[in-house]
């Protein structure tokens, strides 16, 4: 779906006026009204605003573009598994179980590939072959490159 769709549905799923939802966000009927014209699409400040208010992250509002991966344990992101700063905004980068409340849960390595290799192995996946695989892929997500591991 594009921006301006992705708009007009969730701005008529919350029972918003085109009136209504400016105000929420600060600009003028005709903004929305290009918005779900296709004309323009919302500035970055709007963005997190719309965000905010719809409760879904930019890269959906977007469309989403982006396939989000989880820069701690390499899960797939979707709204219902991303984290939020303690302000409510969404964070992008990481899953709501590697940072809750504006704290990263994981700061070793080892500890959180004990907890993947537990949780994800099975007799298709045996826990050696998860091991290997995570020893692998975790350290090249930017979490794990930006504390060095």
């Amino acid at each position: 779906m594009e921006t301006k769709d992705i708009l007009l549905q969730l701005r008529t799923q919350k029972g918003y006026s085109q009136d209504e939802l400016a105000e929420q966000v600060f600009v003028t009927r005709q903004a929305v009204s290009r918005w779900e014209n296709g004309e323009t699409v919302p500035g970055t400040e709007t963005l997190k605003l719309l965000s905010k208010l719809f409760n879904v992250s930019i890269n959906t509002l977007l469309g989403a573009p982006r396939k989000l991966v989880c820069q701690c344990c390499g899960m797939p992101l979707e709204d219902a598994f991303l984290s939020k700063e303690p302000d409510g905004s969404f964070n992008e980068e990481y899953c709501q179980w590697c940072y809750a409340d504006g704290k990263f849960v994981y700061t070793d390595l080892e500890q959180l590939t004990d907890f993947l290799v537990e949780h994800m192995s099975n007799e298709n996946w045996p826990p050696e072959q998860a091991r290997a695989y995570f020893a692998e892929s975790l350290p090249k997500l930017a979490y794990w490159k930006k504390i060095k591991v």
